[in-house]
């Protein structure tokens, strides 16, 4: 994939498209919990908030606010952080899912530092900071819809900070939060601001972040997101995404695993979309991609957003004889789908979802509804961080940051992104620059973040191709087909 121009045409679509494409974007490929029934009447313009200002607290987030110590706060909620980092919190990380990484699974990755010689301050940098800036959707009409990917930010920067004396090269972290407020021209107003006023903007995640990429690429900052949601992000040449997603790239793994596992269901299988935006596009193109690989899809049908009986399609189902199941939309969609198999006493033999089903309330509201479902992922899944130290660090970090808030996919996307940050910025040492960064950025390939994730291609903007299974038993996700990543490529389609 060639690198896009720094001038170049776009295409400017109505915001009520937009609103649509892109949220429904989000829900069917980044794992956004939002319902597309509430895509609707998006308004409002961006807004800043300095690091801090978790409600429930008193508006410090220890370890991103310029804390001594980068201090955490404990499981208080950080209400006593600051230059001290709260009683449980401080430069250990505290005794109460503190975990500090050792080695490669370090703040820095075991990263060799860069020598500092010849360090020049510039935007953003200072002689004792560095100010990084995160732009995701914490208000609108689904409020907190990505605060995730902004709290997973925050908690690398206390971590950061907490366990790094040094910093980069005498410089701590210090994080500016934005609210895209789920608005394009939002995204537009912050990464305006970020030119000006950050050195990069790291862990991004919006549905709208179409608006800021043009404004993004000509002032040259680097953008080293959770994920790129929108045709223009994904294009956008000072933008990265830690999960290097491109629409028309399908993985193989999902084809794969079927034709190994359920020869049968791979030749009768039907692939049902909610109607609207990328889930739309999505729906058809994903069909083709396993066509390719050797599946047969026999029923490919789109949903209305507003359509809430699901029966008729069940019965289509029925009627065909489908044994594969695929659904694109969001949790809501999700299990309304499973009841009404259930009610009409089907049961495919594979019923697959994507990450979007890695929720709470997916398990809760779909019950036994949802038993035995199979969903594709791409990352070490919660229930295995005892396994994994990266996940651990990142759970326990963000207890620490925002205790009682739940992680998510896109967080740990969030998390790997600020990952690649840091480890990239201590390499070049005194030689950082955005320039720089960019061009150490544009290098990063089969990025795991210490194993958090499967390979993802950053730098040349290919969809990561690892991808393993869990399934839905007792009520809980456990691992199915074992735990390693199937990289078995992706089929490119149009």
């Amino acid at each position: 994939m060639s690198r896009p121009s720094a001038v170049r045409a776009r295409v400017r679509r109505p915001a009520t498209t937009l609103a649509v494409g892109a949220l429904v974007l989000a829900l069917a490929a980044c794992g956004s919990q939002l319902d597309p029934d509430q895509v609707a009447g998006q308004t409002g313009v961006g807004g800043t908030t300095e690091a801090g200002g978790i409600p429930g607290t008193d508006g410090s987030v220890p370890g991103t606010d310029g804390g001594a110590t980068g201090g955490t706060g404990g499981t208080t909620g950080g209400t006593t952080g600051g230059t001290t980092g709260g009683t449980t919190g401080g430069t250990t990380g505290g005794t109460t899912g503190g975990t500090e990484g050792t080695g490669e699974n370090s703040a820095t990755g075991g990263t060799k530092a860069g020598s500092c010689d010849g360090f020049k301050n510039s935007t953003g940098i200072t002689d004792d900071e560095i100010t990084i800036g995160n732009a995701a959707d914490i208000s609108g009409p689904v409020p907190g819809l990505f605060e995730a990917a902004q709290d997973a930010t925050k908690a690398y920067v206390a971590y950061f900070n907490a366990t790094n004396s040094d910093g980069i090269c005498g410089r701590k972290l210090v994080l500016k939060s934005y609210d895209n407020r789920t608005d394009a021209a939002a995204d537009q107003q912050n990464y305006s601001d970020a030119c000006q006023n950050v050195f990069a903007m790291v862990g991004s995640m919006s549905a709208f972040d179409s608006g800021g990429a043009e404004t993004t690429e000509e002032c040259g900052l680097p953008d080293i997101r959770s994920a790129a949601v929108t045709a223009d992000r994904q294009a956008c040449g000072t933008c990265y995404g830690a999960q290097s997603t491109i629409a028309n790239e399908f993985e193989n793994a999902v084809a794969d695993y079927v034709l190994k596992n359920f020869p049968d269901a791979a030749k009768s299988a039907a692939m049902l979309y909610i109607n609207a935006g990328a889930a739309a596009e999505n729906g058809q193109l994903q069909p083709k991609a396993m066509t390719k690989r050797g599946m047969t899809f026999k029923y490919v049908q789109g949903i209305d957003v507003a359509e809430f009986n699901y029966a008729p399609f069940v019965q289509q189902l029925k009627d065909r004889d489908i044994k594969y199941v695929q659904i694109l939309g969001a949790t809501p969609q999700f299990v309304r789908m499973a009841q009404a198999m259930q009610q009409q006493d089907y049961k495919p033999d594979v019923l697959m979802f994507d990450p979007t089903a890695y929720t709470k309330d997916f398990l809760a509201s779909g019950g036994s509804a949802v038993e035995g479902a199979t969903m594709f992922i791409n990352f070490v899944p919660f229930e295995e961080a005892s396994k994994s130290p990266e996940t651990a660090l990142y759970l326990n970090w963000l207890q620490q940051v925002k205790p009682g808030a739940e992680p998510t996919f896109f967080g740990l996307f969030a998390w790997s992104a600020a990952r690649l940050f840091v480890e990239r910025s201590i390499a070049l040492g005194g030689k950082l620059s955005r320039a720089t960064l960019l061009q150490e950025i544009s290098k990063v390939d089969n990025w795991t973040a210490n194993d958090l994730h499967s390979r993802q291609h950053v730098g040349p903007r290919h969809t990561g191709d690892g991808w393993r299974f869990i399934q839905v038993k007792g009520g809980k996700w456990v691992p199915v087909g074992g735990t390693s990543y199937n990289y078995a490529g992706y089929t490119t389609v149009s």
